[in-house]
């Protein structure tokens, strides 16, 4: 499977993974070949990209502008690192785990997979699930 990956404001944050476990995370994920660009923002980005794209006010751990599917799956994956952090704190998680999270979650909606129902919502768990177990 072909992968292109573009990684983004990776340098601003500290205790990001490197590239080569964001890429892992990717592919794991993966069922076509892809173009991404993962990027990473503080909460201004975020905030501003969601009041724009999505009509919410408030900055969101996670983002996904997916433009094809298919034949590549084509996106730009926007992640909230202070987002991202007060959510693992919350939770009682590590800040590693949560991301890998929301990087399985980003790149799954980027082929397409959404939770706006109960049953999509069933299936994208469940694939969530078995891809976190095998990283």
């Amino acid at each position: 499977m072909a992968l292109a990956v573009s990684i983004q404001g990776q340098g601003r944050f500290d205790s990001l993974p490197a590239r080569s476990t964001l890429v892992r995370w990717i592919k794991a994920t993966l069922e076509r070949d892809a173009e991404l660009t993962l990027r990473f923002v503080g909460a201004a980005d975020a905030r501003r990209l969601n009041r724009e794209f999505r009509g919410k006010d408030y900055a969101t751990n996670v983002l996904t502008f997916d433009y094809a599917h298919a034949p590549v799956v084509r996106a730009d994956i926007v992640l909230c690192v202070p987002v991202v952090r007060r959510e693992a704190r919350a939770q009682r998680k590590a800040f590693r785990d949560h991301l890998a999270h929301l990087v399985v979650h980003g790149v799954l909606h980027a082929q397409g997979l959404d939770h706006d129902r109960v049953a999509t919502a069933r299936t994208m768990e469940a694939r969530e699930l078995r891809i976190l177990a095998g990283l």
